[in-house]
């Protein structure tokens, strides 16, 4: 659907985007589309299906505030219609957060009932981690069913989503216990791959060459020196090292045992309960690498093919074929890793729901312990956005058929889901979902995904993200995206990571 022109009674930045995302969700555009390097609007196919959409939001303020929303829709030959909904907040959330929350569930409610759109499976749950919401439900002491009917009320969740994300909440109970206020975690980001896939907008460089390693190994260095530092002065317990990217193991063998040798020699002791390593593709890996991953310790190794239709590999540009997928994973397990994970992305290029049936029955086949079902999300930036009338796409029914047939696979073989989270734009509305056999969860992936611990980031386009309990706020840092610019500003990195530390942690005298 496309109108013309919006009129919007508040000019406030998160009400604009709240109003987006009800918009965006049933895939109503405003105006022209533009183009997206132009900014220049791109012709319109068709008529305009309404001349123009005014939405006025009223406050009723007290204890509990109540939202009145008005729209009203001007049809082509400048007739209008007026619709009404309200909706009062609950008393236990956040004041604002409320007031949004209830402006999107009104629109949602309104644009519904008044013009058939077909109820979206996660309602106006829009948010990257809707487990947040469920915690926070737990903490004040209600039981599951209070949570999911919540969930369905307040959020429009169906009744899957509601109960999905609230069982994996209760299941992460006892992971997140085992942190505290020195507990953290450690990312490393090696920011390169042997190519580029289609899909991909991540920050990861095409493996340079050695003059551009050895500068990148130099910052490397510098920045993981820094948080060793850290680690030692405030006393932190390391209990999850994640070394991903890019492709770490797109590193040639010595620059990736030098690498992961600094890792383990800097962070791992006796508190550490798990250290993944992301492999990725098999066209990476080699014997050497896998022996440095025993010879450190690792316990979880990430092999992520994607899809297992050999036609989907080519078309997403991945240099290798299933049968190689097949046998790193077969080398990984007879080696000894102790946990193996496998991703794969839903609604791929031309892909059908039979592809995901036959890619899901031969991953299940092999036995990973883990298994991550992506949706597609269209990123800006990606090959696949940029030149996205050259490829035939599912549409968003698909998709969910798609997810359907996943899922089947993973309750079928004994997997639970355990962490989640959603991004924007994803293919059929859906989301990410980690599913595990019981005992092989990830912790690290719980953590990051709940933003319960200090979680410090080194190397190429790593991401902080420091806790402060005192004050119940997460405050993050951030890597540069590109090389040149990490290479030349790491020490601002640095330098900002360690002033964070302080205001959470308190400033410690370098002697204690």
């Amino acid at each position: 659907m496309r109108i013309k022109r919006m009129v919007l009674n508040s000019d406030q930045e998160v009400v604009v985007k709240v109003v987006k995302e009800v918009l965006n969700l049933f895939k109503i555009s405003i105006g022209p589309l533009l183009d997206p390097d132009t900014k220049k609007p791109l012709p319109v196919d068709g008529p305009y299906d309404w001349e123009a959409i005014d939405i006025e939001n009223s406050i009723e303020a007290s204890e509990i505030p109540e939202v009145h929303t008005r729209v009203i829709l001007t049809a082509l030959d400048g007739t209008s219609n007026v619709f009404r909904q309200e909706n009062s907040g609950t008393g236990d959330e956040r004041y604002m957060a409320g007031i949004h929350r209830l402006i999107k569930l009104n629109l949602y409610q309104l644009l519904r009932r008044e013009l058939g759109f077909e109820a979206a499976p996660w309602g106006i749950m829009h948010g990257v981690r809707p487990t947040k919401i469920v915690h926070r439900f737990l903490s004040s002491g209600m039981d599951r069913d209070a949570i999911v009917k919540r969930l369905k009320e307040e959020y429009e969740a169906n009744d899957e989503k509601a109960s999905v994300i609230t069982d994996m909440a209760i299941r992460q109970l006892p992971f997140l216990a085992r942190t505290d206020d020195r507990t953290i975690s450690v990312y490393v980001g090696i920011p390169f791959c042997l190519s580029r896939c289609l899909y991909c907008s991540f920050p990861a460089n095409v493996l340079p060459g050695r003059k551009g390693l050895d500068e990148f190994m130099e910052a490397f260095r510098k920045d993981l020196a820094a948080v060793k530092q850290e680690v030692e002065r405030y006393n932190f317990k390391v209990q999850s090292i994640y070394v991903g990217g890019g492709t770490p193991t797109s590193l040639p063998d010595n620059y990736f045992e030098e690498m992961l040798n600094l890792v383990y020699d800097s962070f791992y002791n006796e508190d550490v309960v798990e250290f993944t390593v992301e492999a990725g593709r098999p066209d990476s890996m080699s014997e050497a690498k896998l022996k440095t991953m025993l010879d450190c310790s690792v316990t979880r190794v990430s092999c992520n093919p994607q899809s297992m239709q050999q036609k989907t590999l080519k078309r997403i540009g991945r240099n290798h074929t299933i049968e190689a997928v097949v046998e790193m994973f077969k080398s990984l397990r007879s080696a000894g890793i102790p946990e193996i994970n496998m991703d794969i992305i839903l609604g791929l290029p031309g892909e059908t729901v039979a592809d995901v049936d036959d890619t899901m029955k031969k991953l299940v086949a092999l036995g990973p312990d883990d298994i991550t079902i992506h949706s597609l999300a269209l990123k800006k930036g990606s090959r696949l956005k940029l030149n996205l009338s050259d490829y035939e796409l599912p549409d968003d029914d698909t998709c969910r058929k798609m997810f359907d047939v996943a899922m089947g696979y993973i309750w079928e073989n004994g997997y639970k889901p355990y962490y989640l989270y959603r991004q924007g734009y994803m293919s059929g509305q859906m989301e990410n979902v980690g599913c595990a056999h019981p005992g092989a969860e990830s912790m690290y992936n719980i953590q990051i995904m709940e933003e319960h611990q200090t979680i410090l980031g080194i190397g190429g386009s790593a991401t902080s993200k420091i806790i402060n309990k005192r004050e119940g706020r997460l405050k993050s840092s951030f890597n540069a995206k590109d090389l040149v610019t990490y290479i030349r500003d790491i020490d601002l990195y640095i330098e900002k990571r360690s002033q964070l530390l302080k205001e959470a942690y308190g400033i410690v005298d370098q002697e204690d």
